[in-house]
């Protein structure tokens, strides 16, 4: 946008956020929505593989506030940051500590591993330096609080794809 218009932009790269508000009804991303939305209808969370992949998990309220300052902080201009959580979580960790939000032990049924990173998080030392945010929200007390609120929410069928076109290599999940 700079070069072509004389725009400034910002770029960011959040990841795995999660938080109030989130639709817990699709069963093909995010999978703190996932493994709620199973909480919610009895059935055991699904985990691809061993579960000892790892992800950081971001809360929103870590995400959105650096979003919506950017454009009065000139030092970001141009620039791309990445966003997020400095703490990785296998997903069997994070399987308890939402079964825990829930008041629940986790019951979980593992699946097929997937031919995806297996371990996924990244450095946000240049955001911290131009950003300076405070604490993250800690995963466990922003689980908690998305539990909560989804609780307080009408149960929502999952979402169906009906139409995928491309079917190989597609998760088992997916699929039914």
């Amino acid at each position: 946008a700079r070069h072509m218009f004389g725009l400034n932009s910002v770029i960011f790269r959040p990841h795995n956020v999660y938080g109030e508000r989130q639709n817990t009804s699709d069963r093909y991303r995010n999978v703190i929505g996932i493994f709620m939305q199973q909480m919610l209808t009895g059935r055991p969370m699904s985990v691809f593989g061993d579960g000892l992949q790892t992800r950081a998990f971001s809360h929103v309220d870590d995400v959105a506030p650096l979003i919506a300052k950017a454009p009065l902080i000139p030092a970001a201009y141009n620039q791309t940051f990445n966003v997020g959580a400095d703490t990785p979580h296998s997903v069997l960790d994070l399987a308890h500590v939402v079964a825990e939000a829930f008041g629940g032990e986790p019951r979980v049924e593992h699946l097929p591993p997937r031919k995806e990173v297996v371990h996924a998080f990244s450095d946000h030392t240049k955001m911290r330096e131009v950003f300076e945010p405070g604490p993250c929200v800690e995963l466990r007390d922003g689980i908690r609080r998305m539990a909560e609120w989804t609780r307080r929410q009408p149960l929502l069928p999952p979402t169906r794809f009906d139409n995928i076109e491309v079917t190989k290599n597609l998760p088992p999940s997916w699929q039914s």
